[in-house]
């Protein structure tokens, strides 16, 4: 513990080190997932149809739990490293796609006619309109899903993890060492209020007086 950014063999690396993997996996699978659902749901925001034509599918995706996904993502996947990332994925697109097509679909009728009064184009109304007034929706829905990510990551690196926050807690664990999986436990709540902080003061920046 005295350098927490050693990394000596697979075995032994610092507490550092192994928070830095457990962020960069999150980076990656939540960036997926922001990249895919906020797109998605701007599309289902407007599309009343196909809004509901998928609405029992992402139910029933929906509750599945992290751990419940694991199984399938390392029999199909069969690489650990790109399991954590596909469970960080599938875990927080949901919310964000959900907050999104909400967002979208309850936005006033008045700000859409006066859209085509002005002869907008989509885009126009996109940029200038749509998500403007879905942001603070949208945030809280990326703000939900991040939560759930580091969630998520530190129960699937306990599991399958060779790295990472989550595999240190139950290495340390199996090495009989509680005063390092109480300060692990205690990093882990640390950087999830960081986090959680940074998401809360963006949606204090987007959010507006109705």
């Amino acid at each position: 513990m005295k350098s927490p950014f050693h990394n000596t063999n697979a075995n032994n690396r610092g507490i550092g080190w192994q928070l830095g993997a457990s962020l960069y996996r999150v980076i990656i699978g939540y960036g997926l997932a922001v990249i895919v659902a906020v797109p998605l749901g701007l599309l289902l925001g407007q599309l009343p149809i196909l809004r509901a034509g998928l609405n029992p599918f992402i139910q029933i995706l929906r509750p599945i739990s992290p751990l419940a996904w694991m199984p399938i993502a390392l029999y199909t996947i069969k690489d650990a490293e790109e399991c954590g990332i596909f469970v960080i994925f599938i875990c927080s697109i949901w919310p964000i796609l959900l907050n999104t097509s909400f967002g979208v679909s309850r936005l006033r009728k008045e700000w859409l006619d006066v859209a085509r009064t002005l002869e907008l184009s989509w885009a126009g109304r996109l940029w200038l309109i749509i998500l403007p007034a879905a942001a603070p929706t949208i945030v809280t829905g990326m703000r939900v899903g991040l939560g759930i990510a580091w969630l998520a990551i530190v129960a699937a690196e306990m599991l399958v993890g060779s790295s990472g926050i989550g595999y240190f807690v139950w290495n340390q664990w199996n090495n009989l060492s509680l005063s390092n999986v109480i300060l692990a436990v205690l990093l882990i709540g640390v950087t999830g209020m960081i986090l959680d902080t940074a998401f809360a003061a963006l949606q204090r920046s987007v959010s507006y007086a109705e």
